[in-house]
Order: C-alpha cells, then sequence, then structure tokens
C-alpha cells in the first residue's frame, strides 16, 4: 500500500471509525483517549494504550484536566485533539465550551492550547472535518450545532457559523425542544448530518469546509417515527448507507444515502433489545471497518446490540446480544485493526475490551478491563 492510500485510511479511522489496520497496528500498540463526566473519580481526559496482539490495555494515565470533556476528536494529523465541555456556563455565559490540546507525540499528554464558545449550552459531540480545518459541534441543551475554524497552530478560532434549530416532537418529557444529540459529516466532506432527539430528526446541512458554514439542505432533515428520539448517526464504509440509533425507542433505523442530494432514505428500524427492558435506552452506533457488522449500545439491558449488514441493501439482520461487563455503556468503539471493541461503562467506571469474530460479528470478553471515571468516549490515534 503506497502512503498516500495508507494517510487516508488513518483519516477515515480518525474520523468516521471506520478503516483498516494503520501503523498502531503494524507497532502492535495502538493509543486511547478516553473523554469522562468529571466527579470526584475522574479530572478530565484520559489516555492509554491497547495491545492489538491481546486486547490488553495498560492502566489510564490523565492526560489533561478539563471539565466535563464528555466527548472528544482527532485531529487528522494526530497533532491535536478537540474536547468539548458539556456546561451550561462557559465564561461566564450560558453556553458551553470547547479545548483545543496539542499531542505529545512520545507521552500522549496534552497541553491546551485555548478554548471557544460552543455558541450553545450543553455541548455533547463533536467531529473534525476531513480536511482538518474545521470543528462542528452539537449542542444538546441548547438546541443549536455550530462551526469553529481551526488555526494552522491547531488553535480553534469563534465560531464560523451557529445555527438554532427550531420545533418539538411528541414526547413532551424529552422533547419540549430540540436537542442536537450529535453531528457528522459525509465521506466527502459535503454535508453534515445532526441527530435531534427533541425533533425527531436527522438535521441534514450543505458543508463549506473553506468558508466555515453551514446552509440547509434539499431536503433539510430525515425524519423517524415520532417519538424515536435520535441520537448517534454513523456512516457505513462504503458510503452508500447511515445508520442512527434512536434512544427512547431503543431502536436503530437504516438509511440509504444519495451522496449528490445528500437525502437520507429510510430502509427499516429494528429494534437493538431482545425483549422489553424498562428504562433501557441506546447511546453509540458504530459500523465495523468491514462494513458487514454494526453495533448498538444499550443503557439498562447494559449490551452491545450486534447486526449483520446486507453489503448490496443496507438492510441488517440481528445476530444477538454481548453485555459490556459494566453498567450504562454510552460510548464504544472499534480499534483500528478491527479485532476489537472497546466499551466504556458510565456507571461503574470501567472500559471493557471485547474481541470481535471476523466472520460472524460476535463479541467475546477478553478478560481484559481497566478503570476510568465515568468514561464516556473512546478514540484512537496511531502511535508514532
Amino acid at each position: 500500500m503506497n502512503r498516500l492510500c495508507t494517510k487516508w485510511l488513518i483519516v477515515l479511522t480518525t474520523l468516521f471509525g471506520i478503516g483498516q489496520p494503520v501503523k498502531g497496528d503494524e507497532a502492535g500498540k495502538v493509543r486511547v483517549y478516553f473523554g469522562t463526566y468529571t466527579n470526584d473519580k475522574t479530572k478530565g481526559i484520559y489516555v492509554s494504550t491497547l495491545d492489538l496482539a491481546n486486547g490488553k490495555l495498560a492502566p489510564a494515565e490523565l492526560a489533561a484536566e478539563v471539565k466535563n470533556p464528555s466527548f472528544v476528536a482527532i485531529h487528522p494529523n494526530q497533532k491535536f485533539l478537540y474536547a468539548v465541555s458539556e456546561i451550561a456556563d462557559f465564561q461566564g455565559k450560558p453556553v458551553g465550551g470547547v479545548s483545543a490540546f496539542a499531542i505529545d507525540p512520545a507521552s500522549g499528554k496534552l497541553t491546551l492550547l485555548n478554548q471557544q464558545s460552543s455558541v450553545g449550552a450543553g455541548p455533547c459531540h463533536l467531529v473534525v472535518d476531513a480536511a482538518g480545518k474545521n470543528v462542528l459541534v452539537a449542542n444538546y441543551g441548547g438546541g443549536s450545532v455550530c462551526v469553529l475554524p481551526i488555526g494552522p497552530d491547531g488553535k480553534l478560532a469563534a465560531a464560523s457559523a451557529s445555527i438554532q434549530h427550531r420545533g418539538s416532537s411528541v414526547n413532551k418529557d424529552r422533547q419540549e425542544a430540540p436537542h442536537a444529540h450529535s453531528i457528522n459529516l459525509d465521506p466527502a466532506n459535503k454535508f453534515a448530518f445532526a441527530a435531534d432527539l427533541g425533533l425527531d430528526q436527522v438535521v441534514i446541512y450543505r458543508f463549506d469546509g473553506a468558508k466555515g458554514l453551514l446552509t440547509a439542505n434539499d431536503p433539510p432533515a430525515a425524519a423517524v417515527a415520532p417519538g424515536n428520539g435520535p441520537r448517534h448517526f454513523a456512516f457505513h464504509p462504503t458510503g452508500k448507507y447511515a445508520f442512527v440509533n434512536n434512544e427512547m425507542t431503543s431502536s436503530v433505523t437504516s438509511f440509504a444515502f444519495d451522496p449528490v442530494r445528500g437525502m437520507l432514505k429510510e430502509i427499516h428500524t429494528l429494534s437493538t433489545i431482545p425483549e422489553p427492558t424498562p428504562g433501557n435506552s441506546t447511546a453509540e452506533t458504530v459500523v465495523h471497518p468491514s462494513g458487514q457488522f454494526v453495533y448498538v449500545s444499550n443503557r439498562g439491558h447494559d449490551s452491545l446490540a450486534i447486526y449483520q449488514c446486507d453489503l448490496a441493501t443496507g438492510r441488517l439482520t440481528a445476530m444477538g446480544h454481548q453485555s459490556t461487563g459494566g453498567k450504562t455503556p454510552r460510548n464504544f468503539n472499534i480499534d483500528p485493526s478491527g479485532r476489537f471493541v472497546l466499551a466504556a461503562n458510565q456507571s461503574t467506571n470501567n472500559v471493557v475490551v471485547l474481541a470481535i469474530d471476523q466472520t460472524t460479528g460476535k463479541l467475546t470478553p477478553t478478560g481484559h478491563s481497566i478503570e476510568v471515571g465515568s468514561p464516556v468516549c473512546v478514540r484512537f490515534v496511531p502511535l508514532p
């Protein structure tokens, strides 16, 4: 494989959780960052390394202190990390914050570069665009999205775009207002997708990466069934399909994607739990690098739902469930080699490693886990 192809696959892995084995795989280990909710057990962002030979994680170390860095994202050049501060009071204003960090290539420790307002309360998710020019942020509390330009030094500029969502849906307790729960980009870096739990919509924007702008697409959104509450969204490696988990109904919806119009068309929706589980809600959606399997986390059932994906149609077939070895699995992620799942169990303060059967997609406990206080997010960076 030539250097250009290798670099592009690393970018795909970093941004979307997809790709093939990268440099970290060749070295035998890959660096892992964990976003957390800060409390008496955690102070910010933590770092570890995963041994790709056996799935063993090194003890987590504090990489940087910052309040409620629930989600983090890695720059395509692997030199910078960005984190939300999921708060509603930043620098005396009723908004959250976003922090930029430089990554020490030797230790993985983080140095704060600067911080900017997320232009909305409770930022809960963010991504870096494929060109490394912008950070896109979803504000759950504020029901809005924004774009923060990235300078050559990795620092963030003030928002170049901010859009307030409007409306509500059928559940008056959870959907009384918009709640943007995640934001993602298509593989071509042309469209942004904001899953809004409060609107029962995946809101679609045209994205101008050169100017850092978002404009309403036509069609402007893809709707899910009323009361579903879409949460986290993921593209298939081919770019032909996308998947969103519906937090409030414990389900996952498959879409076909039109890359020219930016349109999502629903294929079907499946349950993520084998039987009714009071209080269950979904959290994360991740597609295996091969594109053959899709996984969704269940909080309450405390499991990962496993699906096979038909590469010709995008339809999912339920393949069972696997316990995450803890309670309240939030985000989870698949390492760049496609061999292991790391599940972040928020309520039991642990990250558990599961091995992936490359033929069936089934998951098996490796016996490896580490302690991380209130873990919420898992991101990989190749070792230098």
